[in-house]
């Protein structure tokens, strides 16, 4: 049973939410300040933490930074619909998706289910492949240039992860959005957008060329400078 954590101040919709989510099959638990929910999300007790960015005694943004420093826990952010500026630096700090309020339970459970099937099933192909100095191996989990480890998050490995093994090809976002992130890419949808640029930034800290190439109207490719190795 995935346990689940909620972290919102909306005291109605949470016992909405638990009744629907564990209708489903989940176990939940619910706290409405960000404080509290940075103590619970910090103790390894959940598989995945649904978070609203207006929170009192600690935004959610500073709640997830403070995550992040320490846990690669799934994350899915709610925003009020306009807060643009604000989804997009929760997908910066981490986050693995967000949803906008208001929105349908049966959308929430979905992204849920994809986003810990995804992460669940990443250790299914489990050879080591290196591409252009980039090593990475599913079966730890592990992503790292010359020995140094990357640090990703679960959506930075797996989109890393499709990349290297379709390296010099491109993969358009839509086969992105639906590999990594387990949904079909919506209208407007940057998300996956912004995980590429974190992976982007995590890389360009250790190489000295960027070899995630943007194809306009296509799609991202990772460009092959030395022999791909699989093993």
């Amino acid at each position: 049973m995935d346990r689940v954590l909620i972290v919102d101040d909306d005291v109605e919709l949470c016992r909405l939410l638990v009744e629907r989510l564990r209708a489903e099959g989940f176990a939940l638990e619910a706290v409405h300040d960000g404080r509290r929910g940075l103590e619970r999300a910090r103790s390894h007790e959940h598989d995945f933490i649904i978070l609203d960015l207006m929170l009192p005694g600690m935004g959610g943004l500073d709640v997830l930074r403070s995550l992040r420093a320490q846990s690669r826990v799934p994350v899915l952010i709610l925003t009020a619909r306009g807060e643009d500026v604000d989804r997009i630096l929760g997908l910066e700090i981490g986050a693995d998706d967000y949803l906008p309020k208001p929105f349908n339970p049966r959308e929430l459970i979905a992204r849920i289910r994809a986003i810990l099937r995804r992460t669940e099933r990443s250790g299914e192909i489990t050879s080591v492949v290196t591409v252009g100095g980039v090593r990475l191996d599913p079966a730890a989990r592990e992503a790292s240039i010359d020995g140094v480890s990357l640090d990703l998050t679960s959506v930075e490995f797996n989109l890393l992860d499709v990349l290297l093994r379709e390296a010099g090809r491109v993969v358009t976002r839509e086969k992105l959005t639906e590999t990594v992130l387990g949904r079909k890419l919506g209208p407007f949808d940057r998300v996956i957008d912004v995980h590429i640029s974190n992976l982007r930034k995590k890389l360009a800290q250790r190489l000295s060329e960027e070899p995630i190439k943007a194809v306009r109207g296509a799609g991202y490719l990772f460009a092959v400078r030395s022999e791909t190795n699989h093993s």
